[in-house]
């Protein structure tokens, strides 16, 4: 979640560092505002094992 969509290139920017080869995948939606006033929030859901 993004509050500002003109931060996507920046988020993305990020998220390809971190998931050079086998990036999962994801959705990307503005909030009108996110908790605690941050400006991104990551959902995500994990395996383990």
């Amino acid at each position: 979640y993004l509050v500002d969509m003109a931060d996507f290139p920046a988020m993305n920017e990020v998220y390809a560092k971190h998931f050079a080869a086998h990036k999962p995948a994801r959705s990307t939606v503005q909030a009108a505002a996110l908790p605690k006033a941050v400006r991104v929030e990551i959902d995500a859901i994990a395996r383990v094992g």
